[in-house]
């Protein structure tokens, strides 16, 4: 079990940037034995900030994310690449939040969330894109089809592959196109068609060998090793691991030496010599040992700085929140303070706002009540000039009535004489007179009066009862002045008899019950 432990730890131990950098980027990724340590990197960090230089600071967080990569940490090395992420994008340093989100698809790669990891390098192929990076943009698609292999999406994986090579092709970049022809060495050896993954490696190692790119060099030489070592070419795949072997030890990459000397254990062990096989598996597992040891050590240098890096943060965390506190309490209390004044500045306007409304509204009732109480004098003074006018006018009427009757009575005193040459005459004039009672003058003037002082009088009269004639109308308003019997059969010219025969009339008419007054049925409407 520690063996397969030791094993894994060398392949987390791979670089994160498995592509070159394109030209242009701000950041450039040191070799594994040049990375800086983690405390470094730290107290550079903390630099940065100090001097407020963001793209630095963003730099430093993407190698510290490389550094705790290397030693597996992968959700620590995840948050320092997404911090960086956000200043890259805040600055607006497109070419180097393209890369950085490339190492975040990786990271979700190997966080086994492949779906997020092609999130991240669609996003980053779209910023490659509208730079016209074609570097950049065949290294995306690279990782693209390196995800597809993975997933055993072979045919997608050779698409982009191919893709990647053209782009790689059209800028001459050799590192790349070696890459891509290992990339599409290691999707045939996936499949099981040796010839064709020996085709594409033995490019990538010529390619490799004219850049003299060491490095994967020796990775090409392991693949091919295990190419022929797969066909049964034992002999012939002994050659390659040991040209890789040598590589290893002149480069001191001990990574690549451990998997040389497991890979000729294994051809060994396949040509039935397990001495040889047992002596190189020795050797490997010493190596792994020895980086273990190297990596332990780097493991805990980076767990006591990232531990003393959040004891600091936690301390300025407590700090700041008490500030914030202390602060929050000063602002909640001048709060108060402020709205306590504002509470009694608008309860006193609004006091004096009602007194102000209330002593307008005093002083509108008064002039009100004047103006009523002048309007009432006014009133009243019209009605007793208007009343003393009706007075006036009836007494006059009855005093012409008055002598009228007196003067027919002395003509028919003179009628019942028995000269009968004046009779025709007198008889003529009695005529007249008598027409004289009935004249409707006077009754029009009475009645224009008589409206004014009792105003739509006659309108509900007629409405309670539409049958009512003149002469009714007549009786009806002497009624409503409350005229005595005798002064309305005077006014009217009629005897009391037929007085009484005219408001029996009149109170079937106004369907009247019996013992109900006729005049103060009249005085009430």
């Amino acid at each position: 079990m520690k063996y397969i432990f030791l094993i894994g730890m060398l392949f987390a131990a791979a670089p994160l940037s498995a592509w070159p950098q394109t030209p242009g980027e701000a950041v450039v990724m040191p070799a594994p034995g040049a990375t800086p340590g983690f405390p470094a990197l730290k107290d550079s960090l903390e630099q940065a900030l100090s001097r407020k230089d963001p793209i630095a600071a963003a730099g430093i967080l993407s190698r510290m994310g490389d550094a705790c990569y290397h030693l597996g940490y992968y959700p620590q090395a995840l948050d320092y690449h997404l911090q960086a992420g956000k200043l890259y994008r805040k600055e607006q340093q497109w070419t180097s939040l393209a890369q950085n989100l490339n190492d975040i698809g990786t990271l979700y790669y190997y966080s086994r969330q492949p779906q997020e990891a092609r999130r991240q390098y669609d996003e980053a192929l779209a910023l490659y894109t509208r730079a016209g990076n074609f570097n950049g943009m065949a290294q995306t698609i690279g990782r693209v089809g390196h995800l597809c292999e993975k997933r055993e999406d072979y045919d997608s994986a050779a698409f982009y592959q191919h893709k990647a090579l053209a782009l790689f092709t059209r800028t001459a970049d050799q590192q790349g196109i070696a890459k891509i022809y290992e990339n599409l060495g290691s999707i045939h050896e996936d499949l099981e068609q040796y010839d064709s993954a020996y085709h594409y490696f033995n490019k990538s190692l010529a390619l490799n060998l004219h850049i003299q790119d060491r490095l994967a060099t020796i990775e090409i030489y392991n693949n091919l090793g295990d190419i022929l070592r797969k066909t049964n070419r034992f002999a012939e795949s002994l050659a390659y691991t040991r040209n890789a072997l040598e590589l290893a030890l002149a480069t001191r990459e001990e990574y690549q030496l451990s998997s040389a000397y497991r890979d000729m254990a294994r051809a060994y062990h396949l040509m039935g010599r397990n001495d040889s096989a047992f002596h190189y598996g020795e050797l490997s597992r010493e190596s792994l040992l020895n980086i273990y040891s190297r990596e332990s050590g780097k493991q805990l240098s980076v767990i006591q700085a990232m531990y003393d890096t959040g004891k600091k943060d936690l301390e300025i965390v407590r700090l700041r929140n008490a500030r914030n506190t202390a602060i929050f309490l000063v602002i909640g209390a001048l709060l108060l303070v402020t709205l306590g004044a504002l509470v009694i500045s608008r309860q006193r306007l609004r006091i004096r706002n009602a007194a102000l409304l209330r002593m307008q509204e005093q002083q509108q009732f008064k002039t009100r009540t004047e103006l009523l109480q002048h309007q009432e004098e006014s009133l009243k003074q019209e009605l007793e000039t208007r009343s003393k006018v009706l007075s006036a006018h009836t007494l006059h009427i009855i005093q012409k009535n008055q002598l009228l009757e007196d003067i027919q009575q002395k003509l028919l005193d003179m009628v019942n004489d028995e000269r009968r040459d004046q009779k025709k005459q007198l008889k003529q004039l009695q005529q007249l007179i008598h027409q004289n009672f009935n004249h409707d003058q006077h009754w029009d003037e009475f009645r224009s009066t008589f409206e004014q002082i009792h105003q739509s009088f006659f309108d509900k009269i007629r409405e309670y009862c539409q049958s009512l004639t003149p002469g009714d109308l007549r009786l009806v308003a002497l009624l409503k002045m409350n005229l005595s019997s005798a002064d309305i059969a005077v006014l009217l010219g009629i005897s009391q008899d037929s007085l009484r025969v005219v408001r029996y009339r009149l109170r079937k008419k106004l369907q009247l019950r019996q013992g109900e007054n006729l005049t103060t049925f009249i005085q009430s409407i």
